[in-house]
């Protein structure tokens, strides 16, 4: 089933009208019964809706997509991730290796994450994470507490790039108790930044809005670090706004972040936020995307060039936004292009993303015959066209 087909069932079970459903989630009936008919579905649009009918957003999605998963095999390491975050701060330690060689197994980690290999990435990540509770019974160091907030930092994003969302929640409560321990407090503001996603995603976002302010006063100054973590924050900031169809507001925290951005000059690897002037101009896109322009938000994102350093995944994400917004422009000819696109440069996110999959159907649902390249993506996607 299509977002639209899952949403329209969970409503009709609810036993609500579309201009009832509408109504609850402050959207327009128009767009609830556009997105039932085939329209691409908003990120905000589907929090709304799960909020609105009191169920999770995976109902929606679907996600994870299991079947999909298992093409290349199980997927190692999420079985023991979960069996850690149950065991909260009395994780089962294990033999360490010296604390320099962990840092550096750490940032292997985070590379091989940017680098789109997060399947690899996710299957290191529980022996480190055991090996460094080994080094804290016997060394409860900031430095310690520093790489546990990396290493959960790592686990939240792999949940929720292989749709796991429901493990992001203890993993950021895990952070953050590292982040506490660490007296960092850059660290305990980038906490703030994550739960604002979460947050969203539970269309929350005058909390996550609040939370952003916080993480702003708290990363206040001058360093590269500083600078990394407070432009994140309007990035995220803008994020929540744009999601609450507050336009303005998001805009001004795009301005911000530009000037932080402008001040840095290139994109940091701080605190892992990968904040710069490139990712802010990403970010952009999607603002224009979810609260302004689809249309300017294609343009404008065909039109980016991003730097080589730039992460895979979040270019691969970029070209994903650029193809929902072709498509509620309709030029599915460009959608699907951009598509192809997000692929090639990220090809494990695109095929599990919930975005790539809406926009694809939407592409197909246009075309009367399936072009060559429509059913091409369409088989690799392993949906039918």
């Amino acid at each position: 089933m299509s977002i639209g087909e899952r949403v329209k069932a969970e409503r009709i079970k609810a036993g609500k009208t579309q201009l009832q459903l509408a109504k609850m989630m402050n959207y327009s009936v128009g767009r609830v019964s556009q997105v039932e008919q085939g329209n691409p579905a908003a990120p905000g649009f589907l929090a709304a809706a799960a909020k609105a009918l009191c169920i999770d957003q995976e109902v929606l999605t679907g996600t994870p997509y299991r079947d999909t998963l298992e093409e290349e095999g199980p997927l190692v390491g999420i079985t023991e991730l979960r069996a850690i975050l149950c065991e909260g701060e009395y994780v089962r330690g294990e033999e360490p290796l010296p604390l320099a060689e962990l840092q550096l197994r750490m940032q292997m980690i985070n590379d091989d994450d940017r680098k789109g290999k997060s399947r690899r990435a996710l299957a290191s990540l529980p022996t480190l994470i055991r090996q460094v509770y080994g080094v804290l019974r016997d060394n409860p160091s900031p430095e310690v507490y520093d790489l546990l907030c990396n290493a959960y930092n790592a686990v939240d994003r792999m949940c929720r790039r292989f749709g796991f969302m429901s493990l992001t929640i203890p993993a950021i409560d895990r952070y953050d108790w590292a982040a506490i321990h660490s007296g960092d407090r850059l660290a305990i503001a980038v906490g703030k930044v994550m739960r604002t996603r979460l947050l969203v995603y539970q269309d929350s976002t005058d909390l996550a809005l609040m939370l952003v302010d916080r993480a702003l006063a708290e990363a206040d100054g001058d360093t590269e670090d500083s600078l990394s973590v407070m432009g994140a924050a309007h990035l995220a900031g803008a994020v929540a706004a744009a999601r609450g169809r507050r336009r303005d507001i998001a805009r001004d925290h795009i301005a911000e972040a530009r000037l932080i951005g402008a001040r840095l000059g290139f994109e940091s690897r701080a605190y892992e936020t990968l904040f710069g002037p490139a990712n802010t101009e990403v970010h952009s896109v999607g603002v224009e995307l979810e609260a302004g322009d689809p249309g300017r938000a294609a343009r404008e994102g065909s039109a980016l060039v991003l730097p080589e350093s730039m992460a895979k995944t979040r270019a691969g994400h970029l070209w994903q936004d650029i193809a929902r917004a072709w498509v509620l422009t309709g030029r599915t000819d460009q959608a699907i292009k951009a598509l192809n696109v997000a692929r090639r440069i990220a090809p494990q996110q695109a095929k599990l993303h919930p975005s790539v999959r809406e926009t694809f159907a939407a592409i197909a649902a246009s075309e009367r015959r399936s072009t060559g390249t429509t059913a091409e993506f369409g088989r690799w996607l392993g949906v039918p066209s």
